[in-house]
């Protein structure tokens, strides 16, 4: 087992901290061979609000897996979550000489055209995603090297987060023993791991329902197009299930998990539950009224994603072929029937696909980012800098785009030879004449005056 074919994926999440080892054969192929989950503390909303307690989490989280693999891990991908993070998309444009084909130069020229774009310094890129090319008019083009043209243009989808919170999570992740090989955008690493194939040919919402956020990637033909961030996920349920029943979080989190549903169509009329307070009273609700108190922040949610894409797509019914849902929300009953009527679009749950191993442990939603992340690195391995559009970086920005190292200019420091043979010196040119006044008709030339001189002897 060779230390470069292993690749560790950490998604630090709001309610859990999980980290996946997989293993890359020459082939690509990925095989999961550890899993280490714990709860999270210290994380509110996908930022870090407690360094120590972070660094704990992680720590145990990457031991936890380390004793299932019997590897020990030095660097990891990392997802980033959390309103923090900006996207934007933005256009570059590469001239080509005429008789000339396209080269890896010219496409890194565009993409380096569209990341030219005036940012906050607050702000770090971590992806720079190129979308489809267009050669000269001609749009729908993958891979334009080698192609013949004398204009490049191309899409870039550009995500950029604040640098706090970015150098707070990168803290954390140092302090546990690991180095940062790269950030990777939570909807990015979610939507690598559930899409299959004729998904990648489409366009298609995902939505991943974490516990503090929810992570919305807008994917088309299999590249990220748009992506965003809502603040509110699982754990809102949770807490007004909390309030309005007056019992603990711990509670309110089982009542939810066992009984809770997004419907109160789905949920059964005739149970009712017993729900003892923290002053030690007890009260019955039946799983239908349970079920109206989780259905109305499960539509919130459904309806800032949708007000989302309306926004900056348009109605997602008519740029969307259909909606994956994934991440531990995703698991309460009745998520998918109220997501297939607030989008009225064909709805799935999604799960890790494409990856053998230790199938069983992380075939769930809950491990969609972290299986997502170790996918990831397995096309940087199968796509080197200069021939896939996302390219990892060597040097962990997490920006997929490299830009390449300058050509050194060579300067001829040798003075030019001098000529020993004399210059002639060239002769001055003459001095132009005057012009000629016009001549009177009345005044007599040279010739009659001699004619007149001359009269009396003819």
């Amino acid at each position: 087992m060779k230390d470069n074919l292993i690749t560790v994926g950490l998604d630090i999440g709001t309610t859990k901290i999980t980290t996946v080892i997989g293993e890359i054969a020459a082939d690509g192929s990925v095989d999961i061979i550890g899993e280490g989950t714990v709860p999270s503390e210290g994380i509110k909303r996908g930022a870090v609000v407690n360094l120590e307690r972070t660094t704990a989490a992680i720590r145990n989280s990457v031991a936890a897996a380390e004793r299932v693999s019997g590897v020990k891990v030095t660097n990891a991908y990392v997802s980033v979550a959390g309103n923090h993070a900006k996207a934007l998309t933005s256009h570059g444009l590469a001239a080509i000489r005429r008789s000339q084909e396209i080269t890896v130069s010219d496409v890194e020229r565009s993409i380096e055209n569209a990341r030219a774009v005036p940012l906050d310094p607050n702000f770090e890129v971590i992806h720079a995603i190129p979308q489809e090319y267009v050669v000269d008019g001609q749009e729908g083009i993958k891979s334009p090297v080698g192609m013949h043209g004398v204009r490049l243009e191309v899409d870039v989808h550009i995500v950029a987060g604040s640098v706090g919170p970015l150098a707070n999570l990168r803290r954390c992740v140092q302090e546990a023993g690991l180095q940062v090989r790269g950030l990777v955008l939570e909807s990015l690493a979610s939507g690598t791991a559930v899409l299959d194939a004729s998904e990648r040919d489409q366009t298609v919402v995902v939505i991943d329902m974490g516990g503090g956020t929810t992570d919305v990637g807008v994917f088309k033909r299999g590249n990220l197009s748009h992506s965003a961030c809502i603040p509110i996920g699982g754990d809102h349920v949770t807490t007004d299930l909390a309030q309005i029943l007056k019992i603990p979080l711990e509670e309110a989190e089982n009542v939810k998990r066992k009984y809770g549903a997004a419907l109160p169509e789905l949920a059964d009329p005739d149970l009712m539950l017993e729900i003892t307070n923290a002053s030690g009273s007890t009260h019955a609700i039946s799983a239908f009224d349970l079920s109206r108190i989780i259905k109305p922040r499960i539509a919130e949610i459904y309806g800032m994603v949708r007000d989302e894409i309306d926004r900056e797509l348009g109605p997602v019914e008519l740029i969307a072929s259909g909606v994956v849902l994934t991440g531990g929300g995703s698991l309460l009953r009745g998520v998918s029937e109220l997501a297939r009527e607030r989008f009225r679009l064909p709805v799935r749950v999604g799960r890790p696909r494409g990856m053998g191993g230790l199938t069983d442990i992380v075939a769930g939603p809950v491990h969609a980012a972290a299986v997502g992340l170790v996918l990831y690195a397995a096309q940087e391995q199968m796509h080197p800098v200069g021939t896939a559009a996302q390219a990892q970086p060597a040097n962990g920005s997490g920006s997929p785009y490299v830009r390449p190292a300058p050509t050194p200019i060579e300067y001829d420091l040798t003075p030019p030879p001098v000529d020993e043979t004399p210059t002639p010196t060239p002769k001055p040119a003459p001095t132009p004449k005057p012009p000629r006044a016009p001549r009177n008709p009345d005044e007599k030339t040279l010739v009659d005056k001699v004619k007149d001189f001359f009269k009396d002897w003819i």
